[in-house]
């Protein structure tokens, strides 16, 4: 069994080895600084790190990684980073903590009071976009909100980031699908503009003059006192997508295994966002238009993101058709792994919750961590239905033999599976 088997297989929740993700998305990424460590760990040719998204700072995982570490999957990301520029023609930067990377001709940064503050498009004639903090190690974005008049909101501000897809970017998409064809892995592709609500886009990093509601608190006033506005933005912005996706179909076809639709997070460490009630009344219509047409026309399996506590919002994803759900942040109120498999896991593909990224990863001993990722396999992977990957991405300073406790694991898992 290949590893486009292996992630076909679990889709299909069918019990049998598990898949490993990392790197396939911008949300099961690896940090540069650890993609570099794990480039000496696997004794691979010491080489500066590719920086294929600048706003978390993730770093590629070439071909050579992607097999050392055993992983079944490959990414087809988005053709413009956050920060609304494509990766290509490659220059090396320093980061802050020291690193030689490399970074797209259009990363243009400044150093401001020890803040790293970056430039939407490159270009250095508008305000930046981003800021990474002393002692960072990725962007935040920076809040550029103007002056709006309540009564002049115009959701055509708020779809500036959503045009109809050129030619140049389907002759991307089927250059990419072409070759990650190639590599026999599970192929996740992010077509981009199916992203309902999504906070981190709000601030809309990649534009120089962002118009409409683009700070984050008054977007979430917005949800409670601005509906009928969010549902125009919400109800253009999915026909645009689904023109999209119909020509970017007609081009790869059902080459691609998943597809990844939307990362609005709406759950907290504790609560939610919103209600259910909320929930199904402003962002369910526009999933579920997006997953139906998806799933009858494609055999793409839709990927949704969402951290926090979103137990409450589980029966709702399936309904509305979402195959997959990450990050499947266990240590949140509600989100424990039994109760999880147990009650949704028939229903819908559990990919993440394999260890817990903010104690036991960066702060347990490598047994600790071995004997929380076992546990998850054994839960999660009962009857199919799971693929491996941490809760969100791999940080800057997770101690590398705390990794490799995880990778050992894993392969453990499944050398047993397939020996029985």
């Amino acid at each position: 069994m290949n590893s486009k088997e292996k992630l076909q297989s679990a889709l299909q929740h069918r019990e049998g080895p598990i898949p490993l993700d990392f790197g396939a998305t911008t949300v099961t990424g690896i940090h540069c600084s650890i993609v570099a460590d794990l480039r000496r760990i696997y004794r691979l040719p010491q080489v500066p790190v590719k920086v294929i998204e600048p706003y978390q700072m993730l770093g590629e995982i070439d071909n050579e990684l992607r097999d050392a570490m055993g992983i079944d999957t490959i990414g087809i990301p988005a053709r413009n980073t956050m920060f609304g520029f494509p990766m290509q023609q490659w220059k090396e930067w320093t980061t802050p903590w020291n690193q030689q990377v490399l970074v797209s001709k259009d990363f243009e940064v400044d150093t401001i009071n020890n803040n790293v503050m970056i430039y939407p498009q490159g270009d250095r004639t508008v305000a930046p976009s981003g800021k990474m903090p002393e002692g960072g190690y990725f962007f935040d974005a920076i809040i550029r909100q103007e002056p709006f008049d309540e009564e002049q909101l115009d959701p055509r501000d708020k779809l500036e980031e959503y045009k109809h897809i050129t030619e140049e970017t389907l002759q991307y998409y089927k250059e990419q699908v072409v070759y990650a064809q190639t590599t026999n892995k599970g192929v996740v592709a992010n077509f981009g503009g199916t992203a309902i609500g999504d906070i981190a886009l709000v601030p809309a990093p990649g534009l120089k003059h962002p118009k409409g509601i683009r700070d984050v608190t008054e977007w979430y006033i917005s949800t409670v006192t601005r509906q009928e506005y969010l549902h125009a933005i919400f109800s253009q912005q999915t026909d645009i997508a689904l023109d999209n996706l119909q020509k970017v179909f007609e081009r790869v076809g059902n080459s691609v295994d998943v597809v990844y639709i939307c990362g609005t997070d709406f759950g907290t460490q504790v609560s939610q966002f919103c209600s259910v009630d909320t929930f199904r009344a402003l962002y369910f219509p526009y999933y579920k238009k997006l997953n139906d047409w998806i799933h009858e026309h494609t055999t793409w399996k839709t990927f949704k993101h969402s951290c926090g506590a979103v137990e409450p919002f589980i029966e709702s994803f399936i309904e509305a058709g979402f195959d997959v759900l990450n990050p499947v942040q266990c240590t949140a109120t509600g989100m424990e792994p039994e109760h999880l498999k147990s009650t949704y896991g028939d229903c819908i593909v559990f990919w993440g919750g394999g260890v817990d990224t903010q104690g036991t990863l960066p702060f347990g001993t490598p047994e600790a961590v071995k004997k929380e990722v076992t546990e998850r396999l054994e839960i999660f992977g009962r009857n199919g239905g799971y693929v491996f990957n941490t809760i969100h991405n791999l940080q800057a300073g997770t101690p590398i033999k705390n990794i490799e406790a995880m990778i050992q694991a894993i392969n453990e898992y499944n050398l047993e599976k397939c020996c029985n």
